[in-house]
């Protein structure tokens, strides 16, 4: 545990969408933007189940996108660790070999703790922590281009094998899961980080916040 030094609560903001919507893209800005404060990322990809007992074949055979995937529980550990001023060891996914490596990433709690990926508005425990939550918009035709691109240069991947995976289950479980969280977002950011204002807007309503905990 380090030694706390800011009294109030680090403030919370959820930030979903679609993959490929970019939802990271806005999570950066706002992380730019917010000069003067103390900020960390929490990637919801990183709470992606261990699944080291499996073998290779089943690992392929998950559905990624689906809320089962993930270990939700760890997630919720840890950022109530956060919450409280402590440290914590941030799992660190193996996207080659669909499962955790055996490192961790170290991080001290923050001011600002932005919590990002597809289904952090889908638990009810995890929107109960959040204190500004966000939902990144974006056509479909312009999120699956982005996905390929990523999923080929960043992962490996072959085109074949992304294709077949959003038909599969990106795309429908994006509709089942993803898409009806809109409805629990405080701000609907269209067309993801080009939209400025939108970014703006809630880089000043989070300064507003930061500005009212440092005053009590």
């Amino acid at each position: 545990m380090i030694e706390q030094s800011i009294k109030q609560r680090p403030v919370i903001i959820g930030v979903t969408g679609g993959s490929g919507s970019g939802k990271t893209t806005v999570s950066r800005a706002i992380f730019n933007q917010l000069h003067g404060y103390s900020l960390m990322m929490l990637q919801e990809d990183s709470y992606y189940n261990d699944q080291s007992e499996m073998s290779s074949e089943e690992r392929r055979q998950v559905n990624y996108d689906h809320p089962s995937a993930f270990d939700t529980d760890l997630l919720l550990n840890q950022l109530q660790q956060l919450i409280e001023w402590k440290s914590i060891s941030i799992p660190i996914y193996d996207y080659k070999l669909f499962t955790r490596s055996d490192k961790v990433l170290k991080q001290d709690p923050r001011e600002v703790i932005i919590v990002e990926g597809i289904l952090v508005l889908h638990d009810s425990r995890l929107r109960d922590l959040m204190d500004i939550k966000v939902f990144v918009d974006t056509d479909d035709d312009i999120r699956i281009i982005r996905r390929i691109k990523r999923d080929i240069e960043e992962r490996g991947r072959s085109l074949e094998s992304v294709i077949d995976q959003y038909l599969r289950t990106v795309k429908p479980m994006y509709n089942q899961f993803v898409e009806p969280t809109k409805r629990y977002a405080d701000i609907i950011v269209p067309e993801g980080g080009k939209n400025q204002v939108a970014i703006d807007l809630l880089t000043t309503k989070v300064r507003d916040v930061l500005r009212s905990n440092r005053a009590q």
